[in-house]
């Protein structure tokens, strides 16, 4: 998983996404003043009234005891010497000078839910052909984990497009993720891109998992796209999300591939994706996120 946070727009712009959602300069709790309508299959997915928006949610579906905050990995809350744990295998690693060098001093952002209106984009086949890019771009923040492999211009070339937005990697998930990670960060530091290189703390990936596990989602590993939506809902004020879709038709019932650069599917075993798909229907539902599923035009 290669995640990117870019910023669009300043977070005190304010601005109408015709057919999507009100303003946001309306206060949480007003937001059913304002009439809208998702791109959303009719009578599955009701829009209760009331008040959306992530931050909201997380206050009522997560205790005290079990809210958590994005952690990255910096010089601020790292030593020398440190133990880390892997999120995914028995295995360990200690902090050494030049791990800690790699790490940068600061997180690039706040972390208090202050990141306005983002979007999150999945990969999936829905997103192909959707005419969806300028609404995806008009949002404060954009999320993203996209298909690099995919593309054949050298890395830095790749990277230069997506600006200063950080790229977060799990490199203390499996050990094939640290040499990958370790690799990549390696071959961009000395480009002296705008982008930074960050590591998510595996503890962190590992209460998630233990989070949703506690909600019905008991597939080995979490996907991508849901760690991601679990981290726009604790950075963000507002959570949009495009190209989540599971299936191989749309509402249409036209054929989609698996994702919007090819049609190869998950590993066997290993995600549950259309059981996390009923579980952002249902987020949905009660406000948490904005779902889109159809065309924007």
């Amino acid at each position: 998983m290669v995640l990117f946070i870019r910023q669009t727009h300043s977070v005190k712009d304010c601005f109408v996404q015709t057919a999507v959602m009100c303003p946001y300069s309306l206060p949480l709790c007003q937001s059913h003043a304002c009439p809208r309508r998702t791109y959303v299959a009719s009578g599955v997915v009701p829009h209760m009234p009331g008040c959306r928006g992530g931050q909201l949610w997380l206050k009522a579906n997560i205790t005290q005891k079990e809210r958590y905050r994005v952690e990255l990995y910096f010089q601020q809350n790292t030593i020398l010497g440190q133990k880390i744990t892997y999120d995914a295998q028995d295995r360990t690693k200690v902090v050494d000078k030049s791990l800690l060098k790699m790490l940068p001093e600061s997180s690039p952002w706040r972390t208090d839910g202050q990141l306005g209106r983002c979007t999150v984009v999945g990969n999936g086949g829905i997103l192909k052909n959707s005419g969806c890019g300028s609404k995806i771009n008009k949002a404060d923040f954009v999320i993203s984990y996209p298909n690099l492999k995919k593309q054949p211009k050298p890395l830095a070339d790749r990277m230069s497009n997506y600006g200063n937005a950080p790229l977060i990697m799990p490199a203390f998930a499996f050990l094939f993720c640290t040499t990958i990670s370790f690799q990549v960060h390696q071959a961009l530091h000395p480009l002296h891109l705008q982008q930074k290189v960050l590591f998510f703390n595996p503890n962190y990936l590992r209460e998630l998992h233990r989070y949703w596990r506690k909600r019905g989602q008991r597939a080995p590993r979490l996907s991508s796209g849901l760690m991601l939506v679990s981290v726009a809902l604790e950075l963000c004020e507002e959570v949009n999300l495009y190209g989540f879709w599971p299936f191989n038709f749309d509402l249409s019932q036209e054929q989609l591939p698996h994702h919007y650069y090819d049609n190869v599917g998950p590993h066997r075993g290993s995600h549950s994706m259309p059981k996390e798909f009923l579980q952002l229907l249902n987020m949905h539902s009660k406000g948490a996120i904005n779902l889109h599923i159809g065309k924007c035009q």
